[in-house]
């Protein structure tokens, strides 16, 4: 009786598990957003958690689900991967062609955004952060109307790219232009 009791707890915890990982593409949806400046295309591949109530961003002791200081995917789920179609300056920095894990530290007045060369990862777990190609500082800014779900877009102006990432009352914004 005992066997079939844990044989049974084995089965219902393997059936939750599968369930949780077959579903959550539901709760926080793959997207790609892609945006060009004359032969300079940029596209971002992350996916989108909502903020169902949660503090997002915020103290550790707070339960934030963002704690600063700590490693942030960008994201939920996968880790989130841009790309490049030719080399640019990204935030000040001269970056390759190429398609990069990005990923960010937040703080309450800056997010460190990092782009690393370990792709196909799943992005719960941090980088390798000897493969970091570079590491800026973006200031963050408050937006006055809350942002549910996490967000990332593209503004362009007459030389750049700007992109925009907005989750809750908090947005960055990070130029890109061509090298």
């Amino acid at each position: 009786m005992l066997k079939k009791v844990i044989i049974g707890l084995v089965v219902a915890f393997v059936a939750y598990f599968a369930y949780g990982v077959l579903t959550t593409r539901s709760h926080s949806p793959l997207t790609t957003t892609e945006r060009s400046l004359g032969d300079l295309t940029v596209s971002v591949d992350y996916c989108q958690p909502y903020k169902k109530g949660r503090l997002i961003f915020g103290e550790e002791i707070e339960e934030a689900l963002v704690p600063y200081g700590k490693y942030w995917r960008l994201g939920a789920n996968d880790a989130t991967e841009i790309t490049f179609s030719q080399d640019v300056n990204f935030a000040g920095e001269s970056v390759a062609a190429g398609r990069y894990r990005m990923y960010a530290v937040p703080y309450k007045s800056k997010w460190e955004i990092s782009l690393n060369s370990q792709l196909g990862e799943f992005g719960y777990f941090e980088p390798d952060y000897a493969l970091d190609v570079l590491k800026v500082n973006i200031p963050t800014r408050t937006n006055p109307n809350t942002i549910e779900q996490f967000t990332m877009t593209f503004d362009t102006d007459s030389t750049s790219l700007y992109l925009n990432m907005g989750w809750d009352t908090t947005m960055i914004r990070i130029p890109i232009t061509k090298e």
